[in-house]
């Protein structure tokens, strides 16, 4: 069974962004090919994507290895989503689905229940599922799409310090999901602008110091088995 570039791609990438591929390391097709379990032909394929996304850059003499961006690139970053994903929220108000409506209001229940018992790390999974259900809302997978690499590029770069009063910060969310459910474009925009500016001043760069990768190595549960992988 040929396993797809874009299963081998999710993988390599998530690895990345937990560190277990150090940035400016070598990426050699044979050893991601054993580590991941398949041919040298899907990881080329994904290494040419990853290279697209940021992620990946091909060196003279050294071939593939982890891009090592700047803290300028990294600041960039956080400045593109505080204009991109309000920009989602605006076009969700005009393009939402019903389905997008119960998932959305869905994530907010369960984000204020959690935030009551005080659970963070449910609490950062049940936000970047909001996010990127709002960005799926806005009915433009480019849109969507970028929304979706400037997370996982965000997530390799920074850390985030959970937030002083979470309710507070689904609260927020629950305003968005109403204004998107009242098709009120500007209200969606003005209010994620907000909340992705407060949410911005919570990122530190990591600092990415040779014991802290071989710590996140060490630590990592990141599968080499590809039938695991996320498809």
């Amino acid at each position: 069974m040929r396993i797809p570039a874009h299963s081998v791609c999710t993988a390599i990438r998530d690895d990345i962004v937990a560190g277990v591929h150090e940035r400016g390391s070598r990426l050699t097709e044979e050893l991601l090919a054993r580590r991941y379990g398949v041919s040298r032909v899907p990881v080329r394929e994904a290494l040419r994507t990853l290279e697209a996304e940021g992620f990946v850059v091909t060196r003279r003499h050294a071939g593939a290895c982890v891009a090592e961006p700047t803290e300028q690139e990294a600041a960039d970053l956080l400045e593109m989503r505080t204009l991109l994903e309000p920009l989602g929220a605006s076009r969700a108000a005009q393009r939402r689905t019903e389905a997008h409506l119960k998932v959305l209001r869905g994530l907010v229940r369960l984000g204020q229940e959690r935030a009551r018992r005080g659970n963070s790390e449910d609490l950062r999974s049940l936000g970047g599922w909001f996010h990127e259900t709002l960005a799926q809302a806005s009915g433009s997978p480019a849109l969507t799409s970028m929304l979706t690499q400037l997370r996982h590029k965000i997530a390799w770069m920074y850390t985030v310090e959970p937030p002083v009063d979470p309710m507070a910060c689904w609260t927020e969310h629950g305003a968005i999901v109403d204004a998107v459910a009242r098709g009120d474009g500007e209200r969606a925009r003005a209010l994620t602008a907000l909340h992705t500016e407060r949410a911005t001043s919570a990122h530190r760069l990591r600092s990415g110091s040779a014991v802290e990768r071989r710590e996140r190595v060490r630590n990592s549960q990141h599968p080499v088995n590809m039938p695991s992988l996320r498809h």
